[in-house]
């Protein structure tokens, strides 16, 4: 038997090398768990999952189409709110607990309570008209300036502004997308006191011919393709409003206050309209053409005050807008 040699050193054994793990991905701008740590800013808040989610959507949306998938994305976050439908159903109300006082303690005398409130028991048509007559001084404008003061204050306030501007739709058209919804709102108001009152006229009292402030009647169908318009005619009125109380949201992070200046103006504006010694002002006051509207009861009808009002309405519009565009523009969205 061979002695072993003394030279020979034994060669260590082979190294395996150690599974190698997958690096994890950096964080993105949309992703919940950065989006719930970098909420340090004083003014902007802490930022919720579900807001996150929601501002990450509508991203992506700018992003697959454009303006047209930003305004889908913003319409239907507006009426997936109970707020919204609660509003709505308050404007809803009006008309019915005007038929219903009517039919309950009959019609009124002539001149009495609000425009066309003695033509209800004759005809239940005029319920829409009446319940128009009666919240658009107040309510429709408060449920507008809820609208459009939460638009982009109530964004800056959750922290969710500087998420939607990841989009590739840019501040500008987010501002018209804002606006646009504020301004179906407008529309959809308006629709709903004038149809659920003529449903709960239609289901209370009788039906028939329509008779103008003329004097000439005209058919069912007729009168009620007039009220349609006079629904046009009332959002067209709100417009003003609408492009004030989204200037106003841009100069705020808490959506409660663009709510109520929005509100004030509107009351503060028919106050002004209503005082005789400043009949010089009067013309320049948006809510100057609200209740010009019964001009489409007359025969012919007369769509002279529905373009003064359209007027009206888009010089405030471009007054203001411009004013929340280039506020939107200069605006520091993580201060």
């Amino acid at each position: 038997m061979s002695s072993p040699d003394p030279t020979h050193t034994p060669q260590p054994a082979p190294l395996t090398p150690a599974p190698l793990t997958p690096a994890s991905p950096p964080p993105s701008d949309t992703d919940p768990a950065r989006v719930s740590n970098q909420s340090g800013h004083s003014q902007a808040g802490s930022v919720s999952l579900g807001e996150a989610a929601r501002a990450g959507r509508a991203a992506r949306a700018g992003r697959a189409g454009g303006i047209h998938s930003l305004l889908a994305t913003e319409l239907a976050m507006l009426f997936r709110r109970w707020r919204t439908w609660a509003m709505l159903a308050a404007l809803a109300l009006i008309p019915m607990l005007i038929a219903i006082a009517i039919r309950i303690a009959g019609s009124s005398s002539p001149g009495r309570g609000p425009g066309f409130l003695d033509q209800i028991a004759g005809n239940g048509l005029f319920v829409g008209m009446t319940a128009l007559v009666v919240a658009m001084p107040l309510f429709l404008p408060l449920t507008i300036a809820v609208v459009a003061g939460d638009t982009i204050a109530g964004e800056a306030s959750l922290g969710t502004l500087r998420y939607l501007l990841i989009a590739p739709a840019g501040r500008l058209r987010l501002l018209v997308v804002k606006f646009a919804g504020a301004a179906v709102f407008c529309l959809v108001a308006a629709l709903t006191v004038v149809i659920v009152g003529t449903l709960i006229g239609w289901a209370l009292f009788p039906i028939g011919p329509v008779t103008l402030l003329s004097g000439g009647q005209v058919s069912v169908g007729e009168g009620l393709l007039r009220f349609l318009a006079i629904a046009a005619y009332v959002c067209v009125s709100l417009l003003g409003l609408s492009a004030i109380g989204l200037c106003l949201s841009t100069l705020t992070t808490v959506p409660v206050g663009a709510m109520a200046a929005t509100a004030i103006l509107a009351v503060s504006a028919q106050i002004a309209g209503a005082i005789p010694q400043l009949e010089w002002l009067h013309p320049w006051l948006f809510t100057d053409r609200w209740f010009d509207f019964a001009d489409l009861l007359r025969s012919p009808p007369s769509w002279a005050s529905f373009g003064e009002n359209l007027l009206l309405q888009g010089a405030y519009l471009l007054v203001f807008g411009g004013l929340a565009a280039w506020r939107m523009v200069t605006k520091d969205v993580l201060s």
